[in-house]
């Protein structure tokens, strides 16, 4: 990546116009492949972005390089998807730039690199990139020069360059302080774990894209809904992930002692007024018809994280009614929980409950590792 990957934190860019920024005005075929989309015609959309990409069009570029990524009605084709966005990203696309810090920062289809992540987000912000400037003022330890850059069009020109400078990623990738609540099965509770900006930040990421939380049948072999689960939730794939999130993800990572390669995506949580999910495992039971499979293919589902994004609410405690344990997390604090004994087998200690609210509404993150590499 010739534009993004060869930069400098410190090196400035200028201000992109207006078709860089979030809103930009769109060409014929991309406009027209919007309209196929909303009609179901997804075949005759990606022919459309297709020949925008030819074109060097660097919305037709991103939008189509995203889908690829994870097969979002278009196959599922991540190196294609990589040359188009970096392409989009060398054109001086910022959204494209945005979701290739998400790759360098993962090591995902790309080479793992911390400072190329933050050249590209640095390189996202400063050509107007509202999320990249957001991700930027939630992650950098330089409060004031955050709250300096909040300002509609800082004066700093370098001021983006400067925010990532501040970012303490050592101490994004150290394990949390914590006590244990249990030691058989280890529950282990972590006030302090994540800063009430990056759980501020999260929520309204989560806000818009909230549908109901669904429940695996084991035997249609489908997600549903069910009577048992009845809140909502906002899963964060590859294209909907930020900084934010990995960074959140690398702290589990570090406090479980797992690898990154091992976590399922993460996802919000929203719970209304009376809504809850009832007792349930977490693990999969290879004893249940259809999960020998998953477990063959996937590996157990080793380790439950929760970070709890708030704490303005009345009742929705984390229940483990086996282990006596009962958490009602404050902004911030990290909990989790090991599923699954030493051989793999379940461990049916951690059965657990997330209570409804009684006033309030509850924001939490979910995230699931297995114990083994799933991708």
């Amino acid at each position: 990546m010739t534009t993004i990957t060869g930069a400098r934190i410190g090196e400035s860019r200028p201000e992109s116009d207006a078709a860089a920024r979030d809103v930009p005005s769109l060409s014929p075929k991309v406009a027209e492949a919007e309209r196929c989309d909303a009609s179901g015609d997804h075949g005759r959309a990606i022919d459309l972005l297709a020949a925008a990409c030819r074109e060097d069009d660097v919305d037709a570029l991103t939008r189509l390089g995203k889908r690829l990524l994870v097969g979002a009605n278009a196959p599922h084709r991540p190196a294609d998807a990589v040359v188009l966005l970096t392409r989009a990203a060398d054109l001086g696309g910022a959204e494209a730039a945005a979701q290739y810090a998400v790759l360098a920062a993962i090591g995902v289809h790309v080479q793992q690199s911390w400072s190329n992540a933050l050249a590209a987000i640095v390189f996202a912000a400063e050509r107007g990139w509202s999320a990249a400037r957001g991700q930027l003022r939630v992650l950098s330890d330089d409060a004031a020069l955050a709250a300096e850059a909040e300002q509609a069009e800082p004066s700093d020109p370098r001021i983006w360059a400067r925010l990532a400078s501040a970012i303490d990623l050592e101490r994004w990738h150290r394990p949390a302080e914590g006590e244990n609540l249990s030691e058989s099965p280890v529950v282990r509770r972590m006030p302090g774990f994540a800063p009430p900006a990056a759980c501020r930040w999260l929520i309204e990421k989560a806000r818009g894209r909230l549908v109901p939380a669904l429940v695996y049948d084991a035997f249609r072999r489908e997600e549903h809904v069910s009577q048992t689960r009845t809140n909502t939730w906002a899963p964060f794939d590859l294209v909907h992930s930020d900084l934010v999130g990995v960074l959140i993800q690398a702290r589990m990572c570090a406090s479980a002692g797992l690898p990154f390669r091992f976590l399922e995506p993460l996802t919000v949580l929203h719970y209304d007024v009376g809504e809850q999910i009832t007792e349930h495992y977490d693990f999969v039971d290879p004893a249940t018809p259809n999960y020998a499979a998953e477990i063959a293919a996937k590996g157990q589902r080793k380790v439950t994280f929760l970070l709890y994004l708030n704490d303005d609410y009345e009742g929705g405690e984390t229940e483990l009614p086996r282990l006596g344990i009962s958490v009602k997390g404050r902004c911030g604090e990290g909990l989790y929980f090991v599923n699954a004994l030493a051989d793999g087998q379940p461990d049916e200690r951690t059965l657990h409950a997330g209570r409804p609210p009684r006033r309030g509404e509850k924001w939490i993150v979910s995230q699931f590792f297995r114990d083994r590499r799933v991708f």
